[in-house]
């Protein structure tokens, strides 16, 4: 028995051992606490547009956002720009147009232009395809409750960089905590202070990421509350369903209980 009991404990200890090494390889992603979170989290419109702000100030010169039309930033429940706004940001963007055989400014039935640097990978569903402490991995009601962890996984990769450096085969890399392996090709984009908002929200590094990446949750979920709200009406329709086929069984089915009885 104790001889046992001995090598369950060994095996215990190194199956932590890998557990620890395997999350160290996979890099170090933080919870973060997103207003989006939850069966009845939404997005923040305010913080929604100061992402759209990091993005286009920071992100835009080398990530596209090629899935994402122009004329959602007015739609209900995103960062609801006036459409005045929405067209004259548009309108910033070029576009090549094949009837005109050139580039012409980009209107709001347009999307969002490519990336700058073709090996800077589009950033449309990066809040969807990377997953956090959470993830894919987790149970059903963990991301219903917690999220995906793809908005934490970039704000991770954000301010995880150490400032540490190398070089090899020509290329530069930069030591970042959160990245598998730990170490990333892509210079720290953010350092804080980059923008200067309109509300006067802090710019400090931790929340121009959090601005961002809930920004790119949003371009990667946009209908998400529109959803949720339809899945919380299905789910009071359905209770109250079974509410009615309980009584109606038990109406139905009385009279014929209290004739088994008396026989």
């Amino acid at each position: 028995m104790l001889k046992k009991l001995a090598i369950s404990a060994v095996a215990a200890l190194t199956l932590s051992a890998g557990g620890a090494l395997a999350a160290g390889a996979n890099g170090h992603v933080h919870d973060v606490d997103f207003s989006f979170e939850g069966p009845f989290g939404k997005y923040d419109q305010m913080q929604l547009q100061r992402g759209l702000q990091v993005y286009t100030e920071v992100c835009s010169a080398c990530h596209g956002l090629k899935f994402v039309p122009i004329r959602t930033l007015a739609d209900e429940g995103g960062p609801q720009l006036p459409e005045d706004q929405v067209r004259a940001y548009a309108a910033q963007l070029d576009i090549f147009d094949p009837e005109l055989d050139d580039t012409r400014p980009r209107t709001p039935a347009d999307k969002f232009p490519v990336g700058g640097d073709p090996k800077a990978p589009d950033l449309s569903l990066m809040a969807k395809a990377r997953s956090g402490f959470h993830g894919p991995y987790g149970t059903g009601m963990s991301q219903l409750f917690n999220g995906i962890g793809g908005p934490e996984y970039i704000v991770s990769i954000l301010t995880g960089y150490t400032g540490e450096e190398k070089e090899e085969a020509g290329t530069t890399f930069y030591e970042n905590t959160a990245f598998p392996g730990g170490w990333i090709a892509m210079a720290p984009p953010l350092s804080g202070e980059d923008v200067e908002f309109a509300d006067e929200h802090s710019n400090e590094l931790h929340h121009e990421a959090e601005d961002v990446a809930a920004f790119l949750m949003w371009t990667a979920e946009p209908k998400m509350m529109a959803r949720q709200q339809a899945g919380f009406v299905a789910v009071l329709f359905l209770t109250l369903l079974s509410v009615l086929l309980y009584l109606t069984n038990k109406r139905i089915w009385a009279p014929v209980k209290k004739a088994a009885k008396k026989a």
